[in-house]
Parts: C-alpha cells; structure tokens; sequence
C-alpha cells in the first residue's frame, strides 16, 4: 500500500514538473516569435530619414507641442548657464517618427528599500540597444512627521531643518518609477537619433514659441500659468520667481517659464529648486539678505520678520486643482504640491487625492 502510494506521488511530481516545464517553453518560444518579428519587420519596412525629419519639423511647428518639447533645469545662480535640452515628449515623439525602435523594461532587483529597473532602447534596423539601471528609492521625504509614520532616518537640509525620510506609499514608488523611467527612455532613445536633426528641431521650436507669444502674448501667459496651476504652482508663486505683478510678460520671460515647466513636469526638477535658485541669485547682489543669511538669525529691525515665522498654509487652490485634473498623470503632479502639508490639512488632501484617482482610474 506504501509502495503504491509512494508511486502516485512521484507520478504526480512528475506531471507537476512536466507542466512547468511546457509552460516556461511556451512563453520562451512565444518571447522569441515576438523579438524575430520585430527584426523581420524592421527589415521589410526600413525608416526613411527624409520622412522622419519632415515629421519632426512639423511636430515642432505646432505650438501646442513647441510649449512642451524644450526643459530648462535650475542649477546655480547663473540662469543663462541652466542645462536645458529636448524634453521627455519630445523623445516619445521622436522615437515614435523614427520607427522600427523598441523600448523594454524589465524589474532585475526589488526589496524593502528599493528597486532597480533596467531600460532598454533598441534600434531593431541596426540592432543596436542602449541599456541604463535606474534605481527608485522606496522612501519619502517630508519636514514633518505625522503620527503613524515610520521614519527610516533624518538628514539635515540647506536650510538646516531636520527632514523626515519615510517609508513611501504604493503610489509614491509608481510615480517615482514612472518619471525616472520616462528620463532613462529620454536619454537612451536621443541617443539613436541624428543629433542634426535634434538641432534642428530644437530651432524650429524656439521659433514657433516666439512666434505664439509674438501673436497674442496675453494668451500666451494665461495658458502658461493655467499650465503652472495644474502642476501645483500657483499665481502669486509664479509672480514671486517674476519679481513683478506679471501684468505683461517680455518674451525672455516666457520662454524661461515655458522651459522650467517643462522640466518641473517631467520630473528634472522642483518649484523648491527654482525659487532657491532664485533666491541664491538675489543673495550675491548687494543690499540683499538670502534667505539662508536671515534663517535662524533675530531680526535686526523691528518691521523685518523672523525667518522661523509660521508660514499660513492654504489648502483651497490644491483642492480645486484636484477636483480639476482630468488625467492620472495631472492628478500626480498636482500630489506634490501637499507632500509637505502640514498634518491638519495632510489628511483631507490625500482623501481627496484618493478619491479623485479613483474616479480616474477606469479612463485611465
């Protein structure tokens, strides 16, 4: 009776086995008709570079994609000296023109502290792939801690506060990994086009912002500041980074905004970075205090303000721009405008977050 049950076991192993085994062969074998009909593809259809250039240049042509397709990132006091470049769309749109390009992701490492995700860009027509690990941090960092919250350790800012990092929700590791696989996509996939083109392409969108805002400069700057407040940034933060009431804009101004939306949007940046570029500017001139000079420090007048003074927090713009946004994406974005809140208004935010992307979710 031993034996026979011995046997059964070992013929149910066996089947169990068996089953795997042709299971991991079909998906292998369905992996490898995919990759080879691609190639096969590629090779029928090759991409003509005429065409790919004429589809840039008219993409560029137009201005809502123009507004778009350039970032400027706040580094350093020197803004004629900020890195910019070709944005994130227009990597996506010209990798999408190029044709015959494939982009894969694949998780190769994930624990509790973080996870690494390799980006892989190919050129099926000269089979040429470019590859980059980007790592995401499954932590936040916050100035203030709410009860319940789990602090991994502290650090200590340029400001000298003390900031909390935390462990990060489900939705904080998806929007990281999103924006830092979109850059990995953005710097691989430039790598397979003509950097002429590029060139090129980035004059034309240069000329079609200039000459939107030659037409109508008014709408031109509503459109931008509608922009801002839909990623959280909102007038009268906008006019503080101006210096002015922003009643008119001069061109340079608008082609400055333009740029550091585009790189606050894909993630290259911060509106915190802008205004302490801003304020790192205003320090060297002379007559002035930065705010690092006044932080901690008494007034030296009585009509100057401590620089510990509590700062009013208002919530009401961030609730409507939640109720606003119409895309997951918009609705991300908008998050970062209250990750710092303080904790009477922390909750209500992020139930209204919650329940908005839930609204989202099934158009998503």
């Amino acid at each position: 009776m031993n034996q026979l049950v011995t046997q059964q076991n070992e013929f149910s192993n066996m089947v169990a086995n068996t089953g795997i085994e042709t299971a991991s062969a079909a998906v292998a074998s369905q992996a490898k008709a995919m990759v080879e009909a691609r190639y096969i593809m590629a090779i029928r259809r090759p991409r003509d570079m005429d065409v790919v250039r004429e589809k840039m240049l008219k993409e560029c042509r137009r201005p809502s994609f123009a507004a778009v397709a350039r970032y400027q990132k706040p580094i350093g006091r020197d803004k004629s000296k900020w890195p910019s470049g070709p944005s994130i769309r227009f990597a996506e749109a010209a990798v999408r023109n190029m044709t015959n390009i494939t982009v894969e992701t694949m998780t190769v490492y994930d624990d509790r502290e973080k996870r690494i995700v390799r980006v892989t860009v190919t050129d099926l027509e000269a089979n040429v792939p470019y590859a980059q690990d980007v790592t995401i941090t499954k932590t936040i960092e916050r100035r203030q801690r709410k009860e319940g919250d789990q602090v991994l350790r502290t650090r200590t800012n340029s400001y000298g506060d003390t900031v909390y990092i935390l462990e990060a929700t489900d939705d904080d590791i998806i929007n990281k990994q999103q924006a830092l696989i979109s850059k990995a996509v953005r710097t691989l996939g430039l790598r397979l086009i003509p950097g002429d083109i590029v060139d090129e392409c980035m004059e034309i969108v240069m000329e079609t912002q200039e000459r939107a805002d030659a037409e109508d400069p008014d709408a031109a700057k509503r459109k931008l500041f509608d922009a801002f407040s839909a990623i959280g940034v909102r007038a009268e933060q906008l006019k503080e980074y101006l210096g002015h009431d922003a009643g008119t804009l001069d061109p340079s101004e608008l082609k400055d905004l333009r740029a550091l939306y585009a790189a606050i949007r894909d993630g290259e940046a911060s509106w915190r970075d802008a205004m302490e570029a801003k304020t790192g500017e205003a320090a060297k001139k002379p007559g002035t205090t930065s705010i690092k000079d006044i932080k901690g420090k008494k007034a030296a007048a009585e009509d100057l303000p401590a620089a510990d003074a509590p700062v009013t927090f208002n919530p009401t713009p961030i609730l409507q721009q939640i109720t606003e946004a119409t895309t997951i994406d918009a609705l991300d974005l908008v998050a970062d405008g209250f990750r710092d809140a303080p904790d009477e208004h922390y909750d209500a935010l992020k139930k209204a977050y919650d329940n908005r992307r839930a609204e989202l979710a099934p158009a998503a």
